[in-house]
């Protein structure tokens, strides 16, 4: 599935369940909440669990996890470009547009 694909993909989805209709303020909060389950993922890989509560799996399955986590806010970074019709290659472009401009020798 190429970026074009996924973006088209997330859009019908998202609409489907009426989750594009939720206010930009509470997506961000989605957004927000999952990038804490980035870094909380990242953790487990880096220094592993140490509540006793906390199951800590295979490097393997955590990173899945980590995978999935990722894809979370993918999707919801996808949702908000979607909102203001921004497609995902004009976003990796300009990003690296602006990169290369900053750090050019």
């Amino acid at each position: 599935m190429d970026i074009r694909e996924f973006q088209k993909w997330v859009q019908l989805y998202y609409e489907q369940r009426g989750w594009s209709e939720l206010d930009i303020f509470i997506r961000i909060g989605f957004l927000a909440e999952e990038t804490g389950e980035v870094a909380r993922a990242i953790r487990d890989l880096e220094i592993g669990r140490d509540r006793p509560d906390e199951i800590s799996g295979s490097y393997l399955d955590k990173k899945q996890e980590l995978t999935e986590e990722l894809g979370d806010v993918l999707g919801n970074l996808t949702v908000i470009a979607n909102k203001y019709n921004i497609s995902l290659e004009d976003i990796f472009l300009s990003h690296k547009n602006k990169l290369s401009k900053r750090y050019s020798e």
